[in-house]
């Protein structure tokens, strides 16, 4: 245990632990045995996606369903949880084994963005959903306020790009995972015919195909 978790969840996320085992659970990475943050994380993942949906449907009343699930997809994907994480000192409280730990799982964007998901998790346990709820839309505050219009996902636009051109949808490919299992690092090409393709690399398969996508329609502009 670390003694600093009780100050953290006071100071960091704005919340007087009653249970103080649960915030520990939620910094437990599966590492370190089968007590691990996952169940936590499930829960958070839910409790966070109902408030960032209920904040977009308030902020923009006046928007489609298409353009809040862009704008949704955006707040909650694992790369923003794992940037609010870092913001507020996250890494240096993970608990992990010590391969993972020699790994560098401390800085892996999924681990991290997993540990901030447990946490909310364990703030909704342990003080409710208003506790959530603040904490949420604290740490989100810039993410929400900086969409002034609603994230084109860059698979969706290269996919709506290859369409308007007249050829077949992109392709994916995977070419290399490597790492451990905590800490992968996937290589995707992605290739439009008659258009050209790219690579890139990301924590997750789906992060990778995003980043190549990116890429691609970076060289095609």
């Amino acid at each position: 245990m670390k003694p600093n978790i009780a100050a953290f969840v006071e100071h960091q996320l704005g919340h007087e632990p009653k249970n103080i085992a649960l915030f520990e659970l939620a910094f437990t990475h599966s590492s370190v045995g089968n007590s691990n943050y996952e169940r936590l994380e499930f829960l958070g993942d839910r409790v966070l996606g109902m408030v960032i949906a209920r904040a977009l449907y308030d902020r923009y009343p006046n928007e489609p369903e298409g353009n809040l699930s862009k704008r949704y997809n955006a707040l909650v994907d694992r790369e923003t949880c794992a940037e609010n994480g870092r913001e507020i000192g996250v890494p240096g409280l993970i608990r992990l084994g010590k391969q993972a730990r020699e790994d560098g799982a401390s800085q892996s964007e999924n681990v991290v963005g997993d540990v901030v998901e447990a946490l909310i998790g364990a703030l909704f346990l342990d003080g409710g959903i208003d506790v959530a709820e603040r904490f949420i839309l604290k740490a989100w505050h810039a993410d929400l306020a900086s969409q002034r219009r609603a994230p084109q996902h860059p698979k969706s636009a290269l996919q709506e790009l290859a369409a308007a051109k007249g050829v077949k949808a992109p392709v994916y490919d995977v070419v290399s995972r490597t790492g451990a299992h905590h800490a992968p690092k996937f290589t995707i090409r992605v290739s439009v015919a008659k258009l050209g393709e790219a690579t890139a690399e990301g924590t997750s398969k789906q992060d990778a195909e995003t980043a190549a996508a990116e890429a691609l329609l970076k060289q095609l502009q």
